[in-house]
């Protein structure tokens, strides 16, 4: 291809003349060049997809350890085995009240804690009836749960004390119940017995198991475990840490106290577990972080394959283009000059579909969110990460073909056909 980009004085080429000769050596061959750049798309595209998936759900993880409560500890019976056959967890009736009043008074770095207790049940409201969970705490749940009453009022201490029939409703219980009336000062049964609702729970939403946190109803655990299940023990126990700082302290603390209170002799397996809200989420964040390493070695063997593409094409141009080298050569260009022009090229051809990946990673994240409801979260970083790779893409796999068009001899590359 002949070019009027011609040498300096001093006999290289200028960086501009490079650049022209190297976008006008691009252009003549418009569909090839794109299917060229369709494996640097693909690949670039995925990394983005990846990485805003990735992130996405480490936000949701982290939004939901912020909803779920204040440096919580979930303190839960263990396991028993009868006759060979595993009861699975809560299986061992062992933990008490006691233990709970034992924890927030004898443990300096736990701040709150409610005992709790759960079932189920059909809750009726005049002519209108729905299948619900209930649960049974103290009064410092809002506070421990970081769950804030929206209407009324949450139950007393002197409620819990006094075994009272009084509940809090989730908005979907309060929605199926009522409607659209005012919940507050209503009466609803359950097991057959009547309740009064004193308070409203703010909407919480989905947890990370697609459950519906608002499905439920909040009693005195008092009430609960007297007059709805008839039992004596705890279902598990939920305390808040200090601070965040003091969580570990508050965990040792509570193993030692329960060891104690129960009697476990050293090298016994406890009758609890004791688990915590950076426990969960580190173990969601390992799942989602081996998740996402997977799809990211997906994407970077399209990367590899957009790569020897780039290659493979840029060793069929030098071939193309071995007599133009040659007069290129012979009018004055040098190796170098030659190296950058093919090595720009490359480059050229990787940045483009580094960005028009780039585009399609993030067109593909919207899809994802609004028709998979997936959270996508498309970071700076991740476009930097991928407008680098494709440049090095670009420069790795661009090498050997412009290297071997600046070492051809310029008798050869003339007399080439």
């Amino acid at each position: 291809m002949a070019s009027n980009a011609g040498p300096r004085r001093d006999g290289n080429m200028s960086f501009l003349a490079i650049i022209k000769v190297a976008v006008m050596a691009l252009q003549r061959h418009k569909l090839r060049s794109i299917l060229t750049m369709l494996g640097i798309i693909i690949g670039v595209g995925a990394v983005i997809a990846v990485f805003a998936i990735g992130t996405g759900a480490q936000k949701m993880i982290d939004d939901q350890i912020t909803q779920a409560g204040t440096n919580l500890i979930f303190v839960s019976p263990g396991t028993q085995t009868a006759g060979g056959i595993h009861w699975g967890m809560g299986s061992i009736t062992t933990m008490v009240d006691d233990d709970a009043k034992a924890i927030e008074r004898e443990c300096n770095a736990v701040a709150q804690v409610t005992p709790g207790v759960r079932t189920s049940a059909q809750v009726v409201a005049g002519d209108q009836n729905w299948a619900t969970g209930i649960v049974g705490h103290n009064q410092l749940f809002p506070t421990i749960r970081n769950w804030p009453v929206d209407d009324g009022s949450f139950f007393s201490e002197q409620d819990v004390a006094s075994s009272a029939r009084v509940a809090v409703l989730g908005r979907t219980v309060s929605e199926n119940l009522f409607g659209g009336q005012e919940p507050i000062g209503q009466t609803i049964r359950i097991k057959g017995q009547p309740f009064k609702v004193v308070g409203l729970l703010m909407a919480k939403g989905q947890n990370a198991m697609g459950q519906d946190q608002d499905d439920t109803v909040v009693v005195p655990y008092t009430t609960c475990m007297k007059k709805l299940l008839g039992i004596t023990y705890l279902h598990f126990i939920i305390a808040s840490a200090s601070t965040q700082e003091a969580i570990s302290m508050a965990e040792m603390q509570i193993d030692s106290l329960l060891r104690q209170r129960h009697a476990i002799q050293p090298g016994q397996d406890a009758d609890f577990f004791i688990r915590t809200l950076e426990d969960i989420a580190r173990m969601r964040t390992e799942s989602n972080q081996i998740m996402t390493y997977l799809l990211l070695v997906i994407a970077s063997v399209s990367l590899i394959v957009g790569g020897i593409g780039v290659m493979n094409i840029m060793l069929v141009s030098v071939t193309e283009r071995t007599r133009e080298i040659g007069i290129r050569m012979a009018v004055g260009a040098k190796s170098r000059d030659l190296l950058r022009q093919f090595l720009l090229e490359a480059s050229t051809l990787s940045l483009a579909g580094g960005l028009l990946g780039i585009g399609l990673g993030a067109l593909a994240s919207t899809l994802i969110t609004n028709f998979l409801q997936w959270p996508t979260t498309i970071s700076v970083v991740s476009i930097i990460l991928a407008f680098t790779v494709s440049a090095t893409v670009g420069i790795v796999f661009g090498f050997y073909p412009a290297w071997k068009a600046a070492q051809l001899d310029p008798i050869d590359a003339l007399r080439y056909e």
